[in-house]
């Protein structure tokens, strides 16, 4: 999996088509992309699917559904992220197989410890600050309690909830795999210049992380 995961919205992309605001974050650095249409019809949402998998397919970006195994089902997405009141995970994954990348959220230390007996591609860590992008959480993990998670878990850790370039250097020093955003790319003036940013300083902290732990 790659180091930057960019999470859709609609809503936070200044008016602009989502298929834009995609490309433009790919070629600035996205390497995984989660579609998430909390308040689409099934129709819409499929339709969405398709037209963002074939944006994807020439740059090798794999196209990660949130919530609907269905949805991911009908389009042959690459992956699916589920959180804690969706499909349960052993369910999800006999239904897309092993192949399938499958994403979960965890809120709470005793989330992280269950799915130590799951095969997750990679544990979703829930919001690490405070975001308005996530109002349905347990609270905040802060990097005391990434670091923890870290400590806990033997899976990928996608960090997520306020996170940007000036923070994502210390979300990685403190255990995270991968920086998942929505506002910081989705909101950003210039889509492919704020993907790009963060994927450097991603990138750096990483290397960093590699050297002091080799």
């Amino acid at each position: 999996m790659q180091a930057l995961y960019l999470v859709t919205d609609r809503a936070l992309s200044l008016g602009r088509p989502l298929e834009e605001v995609v490309l433009a974050a790919v070629r600035g650095g996205v390497g995984i992309v989660q579609l998430r249409e909390k308040d689409a019809p099934t129709r819409l949402f499929v339709e969405e699917a398709q037209r963002i998998k074939r944006l994807l397919a020439p740059y090798g970006v794999p196209l990660i559904i949130n919530d609907r195994v269905d949805v991911a089902l009908a389009v042959e997405a690459d992956g699916v992220h589920i959180g804690q009141q969706d499909m349960p995970y052993p369910l999800a994954r006999k239904l897309l197989g092993k192949r399938a990348i499958i994403g979960l959220s965890v809120e709470t230390v005793d989330q992280v410890l269950e799915a130590e007996a799951y095969d997750v591609d990679y544990l979703g860590v829930s919001p690490i600050f405070p975001t308005p992008t996530k109002t349905d959480t347990v609270g905040a993990w802060g990097l005391a309690g990434l670091a923890t998670v870290r400590r806990l878990s033997r899976h990928r850790l996608v960090a997520i909830g306020g996170l940007n370039a000036a923070n994502a250097e210390s979300v990685i020093r403190a255990g995270a795999d991968c920086i998942a955003v929505v506002s910081a790319i989705c909101s950003a003036p210039d889509v492919e210049q704020a993907a790009a940013t963060l994927r450097r300083t991603i990138d750096a902290a990483l290397d960093a992380r590699r050297k002091e732990n080799p």
